[in-house]
């Protein structure tokens, strides 16, 4: 276990802007960070990030909490990873206590995974520059290939020995265990046999966007067409290709600074044009395209821009990807290298400079490149030229910003010479089409629907019937987070003379729970009361909201954040230069708590009378009715005296 003395310097060391701006592009508004939130797909920024007080908050899926809280929900990692995983960045030396054998029995096999992937990396790369085997063979791929020595260490390259089982005996000799590298991939396991999956191969290692190695990419280096080229890892609980695109570790912050992402096919794609100065780019790695790679991207731009090799069916076969990228409402943009040539070639061929101004000069907006592309297959032909019109348009439906979406119409008018006004009719059609069939689709299925893909649609959903009593419940666990050490006048103690005095508005609230042995509804909001309570009886010691913000409970910090991240203040020029002043409800705190206690008994009293009309309702037998009539009479009394001290008039 982590000492608490070095959860709290990690703490006060971390800056949370900074540790979550190596996961996403966040820009300054005012005193705070705004960006995408990588938990929801969104269009408009509503993730917000305060630096001063050290929590997030999306206000668009509600998610919040502190930095390691952040670092728990991007990377599925424990607490105690989380809290790793921070000090790593900031190179502080984590002290742990000796883990009981519970503890020991509950490292997750996750965890077991990339412990194995990392072990391998550092054989891969010790095989490559320390054997003779590895400096001959893949070495010298690598030299060939003109990659520098430090290029080679930022991607970890490394090198597989052709034997069968070199690296798989070296793990197990090592404590690994086989099952984590048959899981992993790593080893093949047939009956009671195992070899290594990449011997006799150079390797990619594959990170995931905060670094840990998920998989491994793996090519031959032999001549035999028998043999795949290129091999890479199978799925597994860590490694899923369809999310990962290689190179973002590596390109995340190039990305977010040139607010452009450069789409290439492979490994050596990445690593050669890294080379060559241009940083801001990712990899497919050669499966197609997919949403949950796309979304990767959006989180640190909105610009993608597709390096081609030249081949034309390829490009064509690629449309659909394409498309997808456009529904995400991204910019999109192609540059084709000349013949013969992939971003590998061409930027080994070329001056660091000219590979960067090739790029600028001759990338093309995606609409403009498919129309051009298109048009001379339709030369001379009216029913492919109206099948061309058709598809052009269908991309620009994807669009979902109406202002780039008209402009395309614009640009597509005067490439086809073709009357705008019915290009717009039909894109008008094309809409309506999409969303008669979402209709159709969220009337057979309402769960699979992804409203925010969207926009013309107005988001349709079915809130819940508020629970009133748990956000009554809430109201009180939040001022006794924010407000607990304000004093307010108490309805329980009185001094000397009879008087009532002024105490912690946590004592009050608990004096005033206690004499009705209140238990709240919610486990959660019990869980902090109960801290408090304990912490007053014990120390007379009223928690801090930073106790709450920073605890290790992923539930209670995240609350916590939600209810201390309040992203909106009022200038104070409002007060000094015009004289108007706003009041805050901690302003009076009288007026605060005990409002907000009878509230609750309200709630309370009112959900009791429902519960027994109810009951008079089932009940048949006439003496159990007039019980329940006269108990209904004690709360309706109740719930009308609780409305006199608020207030409030029958409703």
């Amino acid at each position: 276990m982590i000492r608490p003395e070095t959860i709290e310097k990690v703490l006060e060391t971390a800056r949370i802007e900074e540790v979550i701006g190596d996961f996403l592009t966040l820009k300054k508004r005012g005193s705070n960070f705004i960006g995408n939130c990588p938990f929801h797909n969104e269009k408009t920024p509503s993730f917000s990030v305060s630096a001063s007080k050290g929590i997030f908050k999306c206000f668009g899926c509600g998610k919040s909490g502190n930095v390691f809280g952040f670092v728990m929900e991007h990377e599925h990692l424990t607490y105690p990873d989380a809290v790793k995983f921070v000090a790593a960045k900031y190179k502080i030396e984590i002290e742990e206590q000796i883990p009981t054998e519970e503890e020991s029995a509950a490292i997750d096999a996750r965890e077991s995974l990339f412990a194995v992937t990392s072990f391998a990396t550092k054989w891969f790369e010790d095989q490559l520059w320390n054997t003779d085997e590895g400096r001959a063979i893949g070495l010298s791929y690598f030299n060939d290939r003109e990659f520098r020595p430090e290029t080679i260490k930022k991607f970890n390259l490394g090198f597989s020995p052709d034997r069968r089982d070199a690296f798989s005996k070296h793990a197990i000799n090592n404590g690994y265990k086989l099952e984590f590298l048959e899981s992993s991939g790593l080893s093949v396991v047939r009956e009671d046999r195992y070899f290594d999956r990449f011997k006799g191969r150079v390797i990619f290692p594959i990170h995931n966007v905060s670094g840990r190695i998920v998989g491994f990419g793996a090519r031959i280096l032999t001549s035999d067409k028998t043999i795949a080229k290129y091999l890479n890892s199978p799925e597994s609980e860590i490694y899923h290709k369809s999310r990962i695109l290689y190179g973002l570790y590596q390109s995340r912050k190039a990305i977010g600074d040139a607010d452009n992402c450069l789409l290439v096919e492979g490994y050596t794609d990445v690593i050669s044009l890294h080379q060559a100065g241009i940083q801001n780019v990712v990899a497919s790695s050669g499966t197609s395209l997919t949403t949950e790679q796309i979304r990767l991207i959006k989180r640190f731009t909105l610009n993608i821009t597709i390096l081609y090799d030249g081949d034309p069916a390829g490009i064509k076969a690629s449309f659909r990807g394409i498309d997808m990228i456009l529904s995400e409402g991204m910019n999109v943009r192609i540059l084709l290298f000349p013949d013969n040539d992939d971003p590998d070639s061409f930027a080994r061929k070329h001056h660091p400079d000219e590979v960067v101004t090739f790029i600028k000069q001759n990338s093309r907006d995606f609409i403009n490149f498919k129309t051009t592309l298109l048009l001379e297959d339709a030369k001379g032909d009216p029913i492919k030229r109206a099948g061309l019109i058709r598809e052009i348009l269908t991309s620009i439906a994807l669009v979902p910003d109406t202002i780039i979406r008209t402009e395309y119409i614009r640009e597509c008018s005067v490439l086809m010479d073709f009357d705008e006004a019915v290009l717009f009719r039909e894109l008008s059609k094309l809409l309506k089409q999409k969303l008669a069939k979402i209709d159709q689709r969220e009337e057979e299925q309402p769960e699979a629907i992804d409203s925010l893909t969207i926009p013309e649609k107005s988001k349709i959903d079915n809130q819940p019937i508020v629970d009133r009593l748990a956000e009554h419940e809430k109201n009180i666990i939040r001022i006794l987070i924010l407000y607990g050490n304000l004093l307010v006048q108490s309805d329980y103690e009185i001094d000397a003379n009879n008087n009532p005095i002024r105490i912690p508005a946590a004592k009050e609230i608990i004096n005033d729970l206690t004499s009705e042995d209140y238990v709240f509804k919610v486990s959660l909001y019990q869980n902090i009361y109960t801290l408090i309570k304990n912490a007053l009886e014990e120390g007379n010691l009223i928690l801090s909201e930073s106790h709450f913000v920073n605890h290790q409970d992923p539930e209670i910090n995240s609350l916590a954040a939600e209810f201390v991240g309040n992203f909106y203040e009022i200038s104070p020029l409002w007060e000094s230069e015009k004289g108007i002043y706003t009041s805050r409800e901690y302003d009076d705190p009288n007026k605060l708590v005990h409002p907000s206690l009878l509230k609750l008994r309200l709630r309370k009293f009112q959900e009791g009378r429902d519960d027994h009309l109810k009951q008079l309702e089932e009940e048949k037998d006439n003496v159990n009715q007039e019980i329940i009539l006269n108990q209904l009479s004690k709360y309706t009394q109740a719930i009308d005296e609780l409305k006199q001290m608020l207030g409030l008039s029958d409703q």
